[in-house]
């Protein structure tokens, strides 16, 4: 797999050596020119390119007509979204992932600009802090790339809703599937007539609609 990356500070580094420890052909292009010679001591210089990521002759040099992946990664969501914008619509690249800085620029970076993914860092550490402070009870294992739906995971307390009621008692949407319960050392597959109890591990499938609707019974 082809990755280019564009914005070669710390973030852009740390990613580069992932690819490249994972065996993918990856690009960087930088240009800082002191960030470019600091980053030649930290990835190989034939992955390197000097040059702006927003010009589509350094992108072409870059190997951009060749790439499964760009990562505009910079400190400027300008940089980030013009990048995006230009490798999605005038090289045709199959997957752009972007870079939020401003949480108030968050709404800009969405498919009609050329971007698949945009990682909003201060959105996903208050995300992180709202689910510590009011949903204890529930962890995200992985979220959906397509789509609105999560596998989750719930522990029951005490005092929890849920307990002491059978799945069908609590008339839940369709949008939601329990995939199992685990009860101490032994895996029960809930069907309409399993009862939760204090202390249960719950694993469900879901939209975000009706994790809200969990959240209430089960935290």
């Amino acid at each position: 797999m082809k990755v280019i990356i564009i914005g070669g500070g710390q973030t852009g580094a740390y990613i580069a050596n992932i690819l490249l420890a994972n065996k993918c052909e990856v690009t960087v292009v930088e240009n800082r020119e002191h960030v470019y010679e600091k980053l030649k001591r930290d990835i190989p210089a034939k992955c390197i390119l000097l040059g702006n990521g927003t010009d589509p002759n350094v992108l072409e040099k870059a190997g951009i007509n060749k790439a499964d992946v760009l990562a505009a990664v910079t400190g400027e969501d300008e940089t980030n979204l013009v990048a995006s914008t230009i490798a999605r619509f005038e090289f045709d690249v199959p997957r752009v992932i972007a870079r939020v800085n401003n949480p108030k620029n968050a709404w800009l970076f969405n498919a009609g600009m050329g971007v698949d993914v945009a990682i909003n860092q201060a959105d996903l550490m208050a995300h992180l802090v709202v689910e510590e402070m009011d949903q204890t009870a529930m962890l995200t294992l992985m979220k959906i790339s397509r789509g609105s739906h999560s596998i989750v995971q719930y522990k029951l307390s005490d005092s929890a809703g849920a307990v002491g009621q059978s799945i069908r008692a609590l008339a839940l949407p369709e949008q939601v599937v329990f995939i199992a319960v685990y009860r101490g050392e032994k895996t029960v597959i809930p069907h309409g007539d399993t009862v939760f109890a204090a202390g249960d591990v719950i694993l469900a499938f879901t939209d975000e609609a009706t994790q809200q609707k969990l959240n209430l019974l089960f935290r």
